[in-house]
């Protein structure tokens, strides 16, 4: 049987048809654990009952209208973001991808605005910002770039978690006008930087008047026991840019804006057709207000604690587990070994997982995750890693 779908993904052996909270079910009515969220989507779970009823209300009312007119279900959101974050103002738009490319258009008009005839940005290896041209380039994956060249210009890049080598790419280049980062680091493998990382920047940023933008995009809208993860260290950027869990799973981005960058951004020079539409901020409205009266915030970050330390307690002995790793409910376990095959061994089981940076099994788990499930993904996951583990040292010993 063929497809006419292009094949950009290597699509597992299953589809599903409904979920309820945290699971999903397969065309048989099988159950399995979602312990991805369709990848940091789904905090709140599958059929939430209040993202289907702002859905549903919406969509008899209106589902869209164009951003030429006033749309009070966006206004409302913008509220909304900007209290909840400290920031200014809000562009809307429809993906990660597309927020983070608002934040580098506002990154090229700060510099211009500075007379900066090629304004740089700093990126950092192993980021992932989208797969847009501009943020293709941005991101610090070689094997994603792969025959998409020419790349587009004006990124420096430099290795996360290292300070010094910021400061050593603005001693070298003065074309540079922000630094781009993620707090967490999701693709590049769970990778959560020095306590005063983003501390450090932001004072770079200020010495040097640049622009700090956070892509908040993966650890953003509570997985990581704060609504967005900079605000563990008591700081605020001047771009932020969300997607993924804001709709939990209708499509919607956003990229705020904090003083000097809010002002960038006039009528005409950037713009979304169904960015912010009716349909999708009720969604997102619905998100933010399930997140204050569920406390699920903070509850993130508890549940975090108790998965590690669950993990933690299964795997003590292993020789094959370099580190386990959380801020919240972004959790990396890391193998000494390649283990994509893990996927695939967790589906056997009904467990949905995945694996990034080629070592890395990555969890992110619905916000609503109870104790018997953390109790059930935890002894699961650990059993399948303890066979495996097993299995491929011997392979590699015989």
């Amino acid at each position: 049987m063929t497809s006419h779908i292009m094949p950009t993904y290597n699509r597992l052996p299953v589809t599903f048809e409904r979920g309820e909270g945290v699971w999903l079910l397969d065309e048989d009515n099988n159950r399995y654990l979602d312990a991805l969220s369709g990848i940091a989507v789904c905090n709140l779970g599958h059929a939430h009952p209040a993202v289907h009823k702002a859905i549903c209300t919406q969509s008899e009312k209106l589902l869209h209208t164009s951003n030429i007119y006033k749309i009070p279900n966006q206004e409302r959101l913008a509220d909304k973001l900007t209290e909840k974050s400290g920031m200014d103002n809000v562009f809307f738009c429809n993906s990660g991808a597309e927020a983070n490319e608002a934040a580098i258009k506002l990154a090229r008009k700060y510099g211009h605005e500075k007379g900066i005839e090629n304004p740089a940005i700093i990126v950092m290896a192993k980021s992932f910002h989208g797969r847009t041209l501009a943020t293709l380039s941005a991101t610090g994956n070689s094997k994603i770039q792969q025959g998409f060249a020419p790349l587009v210009e004006g990124f420096v890049r430099v290795p996360y978690n290292d300070i010094s080598a910021i400061k050593q790419a603005l001693e070298h280049n003065k074309n540079i006008v922000a630094v781009l980062v993620e707090p967490i680091q999701g693709e590049g493998g769970i990778n959560i930087p020095a306590a005063d990382y983003l501390n450090q920047i932001r004072s770079l940023c200020d010495e040097h008047e640049l622009l700090m933008m956070l892509d908040e995009i993966q650890s953003g809208i509570g997985r990581t026991g704060k609504f967005l993860a900079f605000q563990h260290n008591n700081i605020i950027p001047d771009v932020c840019t969300l997607a993924k869990a804001l709709g939990n799973g209708v499509p919607i981005g956003a990229c705020l804006a904090r003083g000097k960058a809010a002002q960038l951004l006039t009528a005409g020079s950037h713009g979304s057709t169904f960015g912010g539409n009716p349909l999708a901020c009720s969604a997102a409205l619905a998100v933010l207000a399930t997140l204050d009266e569920e406390n699920l915030i903070e509850q993130a970050g508890q549940k975090g604690q108790v998965i590690c330390a669950g993990f933690i307690e299964h795997l003590q002995g292993n020789p094959h587990i370099v580190d386990i790793r959380n801020k919240g409910l972004m959790i990396g376990i890391e193998l000494d070994r390649p283990c994509a095959d893990l996927v695939k061994l967790a589906l056997q089981q009904r467990l949905l997982i995945n694996v990034t940076n080629e070592t890395t099994i990555r969890l992110l788990p619905p916000l609503i995750i109870d104790e018997q499930q953390i109790k059930l993904l935890v002894e699961t996951l650990s059993t399948i890693i303890t066979d495996y583990t097993k299995k491929t040292t011997q392979e590699t010993l015989s």
